[in-house]
């Protein structure tokens, strides 16, 4: 399953960060045993039963929205292109197929096509930016130590 959401309008990112924050109030009342809740959708007052989890990750949907940022949901066990993944990595093509071929990230091949789950794309980027955090913060206490004004 894919969905995809191009353009996030000012309207829409109003309305998404009111909505975050209705559900961040309700997540922060709701009983942490609980495990479903229920939503009324007011025009038809249709009462909907929902996981705490799915209004969990309503709320980070609203959050990327609220931000204006373009929102793309797929499943992680779903598999896709190496130039799908290198979009994704925002790297070329021929980058992200020696990043395969060294081990760095897992593939197998269908055919003479190599192909990547989404999950072990995410899991790179998470690992990417996790080092580039720890490698920034070295860089800012060592200019500390030495007084270069930052």
């Amino acid at each position: 399953m894919e969905a995809v959401n191009n353009k996030i309008g000012k309207y829409e990112q109003r309305l998404a960060s009111k909505s975050m924050n209705q559900i961040k109030a309700t997540l922060a009342r709701t009983s942490s045993n609980k495990r479903k809740v229920q939503l009324t959708i007011q025009e038809s007052n249709e009462v909907i039963d929902i996981p705490i989890e799915a209004l969990s990750f309503l709320k980070d949907i609203l959050s990327i929205m609220a931000e204006g940022n373009d929102l793309m949901i797929i499943e992680s066990d779903s598999e896709m292109s190496t130039q799908e993944a290198a979009d994704i990595l925002n790297v070329s093509r021929p980058y992200l197929v020696k990043l395969l071929e060294t081990g760095q990230i897992p593939f197998k091949k269908a055919g003479t096509h190599r192909r990547v789950l989404v999950r072990d794309i995410i899991d790179y980027k998470s690992k990417l930016q996790s080092d580039r955090r720890k490698n920034l913060n070295l860089l800012a206490k060592q200019a500390q130590e030495l007084n270069l004004g930052y």
